[in-house]
């Protein structure tokens, strides 16, 4: 019976174990693969002429002639969408033709100057050219047409003859011809509307597309291009299409925010076709084609992390991983050779293991600000150098956090010696220290890079203590080679988790772009990963040749 009852406890354990496993396996495909599905657009999408622009720009990829062919069929497809802004911008921004007005006044006013013309006849002529540009300037700031229009006849009504230069006067004239055939555009008493909205079709144009050709290119690179994947545009295209407006429900009922169709806002005027050559004709002002963008993983970024790559936070992040192994790994043997070897099994020694035990459970940003407080603050300028974060204070403090989970390791592994191997070697003569360097820490060495494993893994993923000791978000890359150790040690790194965390919470030009936070995840995962896996193949090779093979 006893023996019934025993395997029908293992054989449940045993589908308990089986049913564990797979709710950790489902709960991490649940949280990684759509992680995996976002980050995989950071280098797999659907690339436009932007994108094309940008590379051969940036890095000089690409065929030029090819991107001109492009480029010129590109330009040819927007022109229609310009022409449309441009033509309906006359009716509700008169701003400019009020100068030219201005302009053409000022230049009569000179000529009268210069012409030998009777006083008389002179004042009255500026009298004259003053009520056309008068006349002009109620026509563009009014906003009833009838009026409007009865202004402008008054302009055209008004001819000079004799002892002027009539180009001069038919300029007055020419401009009111032009702003005639714009009133019957648009409503004009809907100006300030119509200016509003816009000013938000022409800035959303302006991000689809990038800035018009010859126009003069925009200090920050991110405006220096349009939608540079094809999702991206789409979603442009959508917020150019439709505006949310807070609608009025009725009294006594809240507003609702709805997104409303911007045809019906411009319908009956010039602008009312341009949202449909935009539908119709998007793919061919921006030309999407499958791109494969692995140099993701080594270039640099445009500063907010709107475009470009991960490559410096890449080469951060091994760096800060790497040397605080270093760090840590030495302390964490020594230490745990010293409570295993010397401190043995008593009060003080279990003090000690108490207080690591307690530091494995700490808040890493405890860590951060000791390292900020006492690394930083107070190390370094004892050294005689600036107190200013850095790799090294970065690293020293993450090796601070790893070191009781390299500590704690390293001791269960040497524990876990045989003891004949350690009486073995006494036996033959050896010392102490040279029983323990050559018998016992190649044997725990297997068990050492398990707790390697660990910590490598919390060091590369954790953001809070090297978000006062030497991470930035923006700033230059970190150059290894042809420059001296300080000039990289001693200075701030970018890294994958501090970028992800400057990104979720402080870049909102970044957040209009999420593909990057998502790619940098999906990129530190990775990066972990292979940092695991070659901590694995070196424990399987030192387990191998401990067993002779």
């Amino acid at each position: 019976m006893r023996l019934g009852l025993r395997q029908t406890a293992d054989k449940l354990f045993t589908a308990l174990t089986i049913l564990a496993v797979a709710a950790i396996a489902a709960a991490l495909g649940i949280i990684l693969l759509p992680i995996l599905a976002r980050g995989s657009r950071a280098v797999v999408f659907r690339g436009t002429i932007e994108f094309r622009k940008l590379e051969f720009d940036m890095h000089k990829r690409g065929s030029e002639t090819d991107l001109r062919a492009e480029l010129s069929a590109s330009d040819e497809a927007r022109k229609p969408v310009y022409e449309l802004l441009d033509r309906f911008e006359s009716v509700v921004e008169t701003s400019g033709m009020e100068k030219e007005a201005r302009d053409v006044y000022d230049a009569i006013a000179k000529d009268l100057e210069r012409e030998n013309v009777a006083s008389d006849r002179k004042l009255a002529l500026r009298r004259m050219a003053r009520r056309q540009r008068n006349s002009l300037w109620e026509a563009f700031r009014g906003e009833d047409k009838a009026e409007a229009m009865k202004a402008l006849d008054a302009v055209l009504a008004l001819k000079i003859e004799g002892g002027m230069k009539a180009e001069l006067w038919d300029k007055f004239h020419q401009l009111a011809d032009r702003y005639r055939k714009t009133l019957n555009e648009a409503d004009i008493a809907r100006r300030n509307e119509y200016r509003r909205s816009l000013r938000d079709v022409s800035e959303g144009v302006r991000k689809l597309l990038g800035p018009r050709p010859g126009a003069k290119q925009p200090v920050l690179a991110e405006n220096r291009y349009g939608a540079t994947r094809w999702e991206q545009a789409i979603e442009m295209l959508d917020d150019i299409v439709d505006s949310e407006q807070w609608v009025f429900q009725g009294p006594g009922k809240p507003l609702v925010k709805e997104r409303v169709s911007r045809e019906k806002v411009f319908a009956g005027t010039s602008l009312e076709p341009l949202f449909g050559i935009l539908r119709k004709n998007l793919g061919s002002m921006l030309r999407p084609r499958q791109a494969f963008y692995w140099q993701y993983f080594i270039d640099d970024s445009t500063p907010g992390h709107f475009l470009g790559g991960v490559g410096p936070e890449i080469l951060g992040t091994l760096i800060l991983t790497v040397l605080s192994i270093l760090l840590a790994l030495p302390l964490g043997i020594i230490a745990a050779a010293y409570l295993v070897e010397v401190a043995g099994e008593n009060a003080p020694a279990n003090f000690i293991r108490m207080c690591i035990n307690t530091l494995a459970g700490v808040p890493s940003i405890v860590f951060g600000l000791f390292g900020m407080a006492f690394i930083v603050l107070w190390l370094l300028p004892r050294f005689g150098l600036a107190s200013q974060p850095c790799v090294l204070s970065a690293a020293l403090t993450l090796a601070i956090l790893i070191l009781p989970i390299i500590i704690r390791a390293s001791e269960e592994a040497i524990r876990a010696v045989p003891a004949a191997y350690k009486e073995a070697a006494l036996a033959l003569g050896a010392g102490r220290l040279r029983c323990f360097l050559t018998v016992q820490l190649p044997v725990a060495l297997p068990g050492i890079l398990t707790g390697v494993i660990l910590a490598m893994s919390r060091a590369a993923g954790e953001t809070a203590p090297i978000l006062f000791t030497g991470a930035v978000a923006l700033g230059p890359a970190l150059k290894l080679f042809g420059r001296p150790l300080g000039g990289w040690l001693f200075s701030p790194t970018r890294a994958l988790s501090y970028g992800s965390y400057d990104i979720a919470v402080s870049d909102r030009v970044a957040m209009t772009a999420p593909y990057q936070q998502y790619g940098m995840v999906i990129t530190l995962i990775g990066l972990v990963v292979i940092l695991n896996l070659a901590a694995i193949l070196l424990r399987f090779h030192v387990s191998r040749k401990l067993r002779g093979r």
